[in-house]
C-alpha cells in the first residue's frame, strides 16, 4: 500500500493543460488535426509545429504485442505524457485498493463498454473525468477517453459501435497502463477508509 500511497496527491488541482496543448520545444506535441491540416492532407502532423513524428501506420495496426512502441509514441503527445507521469489523486488510489488488481481489471472493461463503445455519443469528449479513478487516468494516457481520441490515435471511426476486437484492444492498452502504473497493487480488495466529503472537493 505504501508504494501506491506515495503516488497519491492530497489536494486536487485544476488540470494545467488542455487536450490541444503542446510544448513542441520539449518534444511534446498535439496530433489532433485542425481543419486546415485536414484540407492539406496532413492529418497526423502536430497541430502546433507541423512536425510528423508518429509512425501512424504502425500505431494503426493495433497490435498489443507492439504495445511498448505504441506507448512510446503516445507519450510524444503532451496530454498523454501528462497522464503517464501525473501522480494519482487519493480517491483514485483508494478506489484501486478497494477493487484489487483482479476487480480493477474487470472494472476497466466495463468502463470502456459504458463510456466509449457506442457510436455518435453526444457527450463525446466529456465522458471521462480527469481524476478520481485510475481507470480515467489510463483512458487519457492511452487515448481511450473519447471517440475523437480513439479515432485519430487508433484509426477506429466514430460512426459505429466498437467491435469486440476493437474493445479488446483498447481494454488491453488500459490494463497494460494500470499494470505499469500500479505495480504494487494487491490482487485482492483491501479495506480502505472512505473519504469524508470535505476531502473530495
Amino acid at each position: 500500500m505504501a508504494s501506491l500511497s506515495s503516488q497519491a496527491t492530497g489536494t486536487p488541482t485544476a488540470l494545467p493543460i488542455r487536450c490541444t496543448s503542446s510544448d513542441c520545444d520539449a518534444g511534446l506535441h498535439c496530433f489532433r488535426a485542425t481543419q486546415q491540416l485536414r484540407k492539406q492532407g496532413r492529418e497526423g502532423a502536430c497541430r502546433s509545429c507541423g512536425e510528423q513524428v508518429i509512425n501512424w501506420d504502425r500505431i494503426h495496426s493495433r497490435r498489443l504485442d507492439d504495445v511498448d512502441f505504441t506507448f512510446a509514441q503516445l507519450r510524444l503527445e503532451l496530454i498523454r505524457h501528462h497522464f503517464w507521469h501525473l501522480d494519482f489523486d487519493e480517491k483514485a488510489v483508494a478506489h484501486a485498493l478497494r477493487k484489487g488488481r483482479v476487480h480493477l481489471r474487470a472494472a476497466a472493461r466495463r468502463r470502456l463498454q459504458s463510456a466509449v463503445a457506442r457510436a455518435a455519443n453526444p457527450w463525446d469528449g466529456r465522458q471521462t473525468p480527469w481524476r478520481g479513478n485510475t481507470i480515467y487516468y489510463a483512458q487519457h494516457a492511452v487515448a481511450a477517453c473519447c471517440r475523437t481520441c480513439i479515432a485519430y490515435w487508433h484509426a477506429i471511426p466514430k460512426d459505429h459501435d466498437l467491435t469486440e476486437a476493437e474493445l479488446n484492444y483498447l481494454t488491453g492498452l488500459v490494463l497494460r497502463y494500470l499494470d505499469e502504473r500500479l505495480p504494487g497493487l494487491p490482487d485482492e480488495p483491501q479495506q480502505v477508509p472512505r473519504f469524508r466529503k470535505s476531502t473530495q472537493r
